[in-house]
């Protein structure tokens, strides 16, 4: 039986921290597929993880490389009100959209949402995100919650960058060109709404 990379990708903690070297999972699962990486790099998912990732390729199980972490109790992050600016960095590198904030104001974490990536710690300008050890496993449902939510930030954020190029184009543009691109629409939208240009009118007999 072919393995695919969502399968492997399934079997894989979600916590996108790219330790593995990969932008996220999913990226690892596809060179695991393609045999250009190990088993064994997935840290967080740990031991469990690699045997898992064993039995569906059908090698067997090789311990962990440390080059790529050592396997740690589920940590978690947050962040001290204190200190924070509301720069918003942590908000935009998350890979679950699990903190939450306005922009110059203060930004907290969703502690049921994150990941413990960790991606957040070393990008903080002011130093005010912290590990903390929330005395539970990362559980399959855990998993299984984080890739859903990091498919949507993902969606979300090709969106806006949709929305973005958009605006600058139309920013670029001056209003003759606007005016035209208009008028260009127009004979598309009546013909999509079945006008063909002539008026017709009910006679009375």
């Amino acid at each position: 039986m072919t393995v695919t990379p969502e399968t492997l990708e399934r079997l894989l903690p979600q916590t996108q921290c790219r330790q593995c070297g990969f932008d996220g999972c999913a990226k690892y699962a596809e060179a695991m597929v393609k045999k250009t990486a190990p088993i064994n790099r997935c840290a967080p998912g740990g031991k469990r993880t690699i045997e898992r990732l064993a039995k569906a390729l059908g090698v067997i199980p090789i311990a962990l490389d440390p080059e790529y972490g050592r396997e740690m109790p589920l940590a978690l992050v947050r962040i001290d009100p204190k200190l924070c600016i509301g720069c918003r960095i942590c908000a935009d590198i998350c890979p679950v959209s699990a903190v939450t904030g306005m922009p110059k104001s203060l930004f907290a974490v969703i502690e049921s949402a994150c990941t413990g990536c960790a991606l957040c710690v070393p990008a903080c300008p002011m130093d005010c995100i912290e590990l903390f050890e929330p005395g539970r496993p990362w559980t399959d449902e855990d998993a299984a919650r984080a890739r859903l939510a990091h498919t949507a930030t993902l969606e979300r954020k090709a969106r806006e960058k949709t929305e973005l190029q958009e605006n600058a184009r139309k920013a670029a543009l001056t209003k003759k060109d606007l005016i035209a691109e208009a008028l260009a629409r127009v004979p598309a939208r009546r013909k999509s709404e079945g006008f063909d240009g002539f008026s017709h009118k009910t006679q009375n007999h």
